[in-house]
């Protein structure tokens, strides 16, 4: 199938987003999007949905988000204002097949240039043809957002738990249970590192297998305990850590971006993160709730080193934090309510990784023409 050849200049227009400070940020349902993607919320849009944004600057250079609604685009990255009739998911779908990272323009600081942007040659069906291959990979889309939203209910559920049991203190028996300064009788006290030490086991490069997962602080997501992302050790240049299957990982860098999560498999992991091991299984999901609950990481932001360029975690300071832990019969039914909640979640993830794969996997047969719609 043979399409015409256009610069993505004749297609689209792009222009560079707005910028918006934090303190600027106002409670909203306007998700503002950088260069990564979603990055918050604001009260006001900038831009109309459906849309399309690139990030410009950072190690998300190039990354493409289709956004379906009203937005706010923000400095970090560059957006579409105009499609000129083209459909937008399929012009998120066609610039996501592009190494739109190559056209790096800064020197220290990688940055995007709209203008080589432009200058980019493509094949390029017609609207008609263009809406038939988005609503086929939009399928394998929806299908992972769907996946996703029930993910954030899981996840809900579990923060709401741990908040009802040790924050309100209505955990099961409580009305038969005495409490004396805000501890319930048989409950104690310990040092984080007594119920979840930090593991520190280097892997050096050359000692990996190729295909071994390797999450970094950018396959983290915020607010999240599901890590559900990840690369290939073949990534990895340097000395990283290991960890196994249900250990969790609490981002080091600006901790107060609330990196805080639970692996999926064996991997390695950035030296930038902090891999936790719970002492023993019946503390599993008590430390992974409490390291990754907001109380936790306010308190180890503000505890935070200042580095040269950004705060990091102190596990010295972290491994001192008193953490208050429930009798040994709550801690069991925590496990035993938790556990089914993230087994969902994994099981999800591996859906969705799945879904990636395939829609990886057909999107540039599509977008050459080599699959007819």
């Amino acid at each position: 199938m043979k399409w015409p050849i256009r610069r993505i200049g004749d297609l689209v227009a792009l222009q560079r987003g707005h910028d918006l400070t934090d303190s600027q940020r106002k409670k909203g349902s306007v998700p503002v999007i950088g260069s990564a993607g979603p990055n918050g919320f604001h009260e006001i849009a900038r831009a109309k949905g459906p849309g399309v944004t690139i990030g410009r600057s950072g190690g998300s250079i190039g990354k493409v988000t289709f956004v379906p609604q009203d937005y706010w685009p923000h400095n970090t990255c560059i957006y579409v204002t105009d499609f000129n009739g083209n459909d937008p998911r399929f012009v998120a779908y066609l610039l996501s097949t592009i190494d739109l990272a190559q056209l790096n323009s800064g020197a220290a600081q990688p940055s995007l240039n709209r203008n080589f942007v432009y200058g980019v040659r493509v094949a390029f069906p017609e609207p008609k043809e263009q809406r038939r291959i988005a609503d086929m990979l939009a399928a394998y889309d929806d299908s992972i957002e769907d996946n996703r939203q029930r993910m954030a209910l899981l996840e809900q559920a579990a923060r709401l738990l741990y908040q009802e049991w040790f924050v309100r203190l209505r955990f099961p028996g409580h009305e038969h249970t005495h409490i004396t300064k805000g501890v319930p009788t048989g409950w104690r006290a310990f040092p984080l590192r007594d119920i979840c030490p930090d593991l520190r086991e280097a892997a050096s490069p050359a000692d990996l297998e190729t295909d071994t997962p390797y999450i970094g602080l950018e396959h983290m997501p915020r607010r999240s305990i599901t890590l559900n992302e990840w690369g290939r050790a073949e990534e990895v240049t340097s000395t990283k850590l290991r960890y196994r299957a249900g250990d969790i990982l609490f981002g080091k860098i600006r901790p107060y971006f609330h990196k805080v999560g639970i692996a999926l498999t064996d991997g390695v992991t950035s030296s930038d993160a902090i891999v936790l091991r719970p002492s023993a299984d019946i503390f599993h999901s008590f430390a992974l709730l409490t390291v990754s609950c907001d109380w936790f990481v306010t308190v180890v932001s503000k505890t935070a080193k200042e580095g040269s360029k950004m705060p990091r975690a102190d596990w010295k300071l972290m491994e001192q934090q008193a953490v208050v832990v429930p009798s040994s019969g709550i801690l069991a039914a925590l496990n035993e309510t938790v556990a089914p909640i993230l087994e969902q979640l994994r099981t999800l993830s591996f859906a969705n990784q799945k879904l990636r794969a395939a829609r990886d996997l057909l999107l540039p047969r599509l977008m050459s023409g080599e699959i007819a719609v």
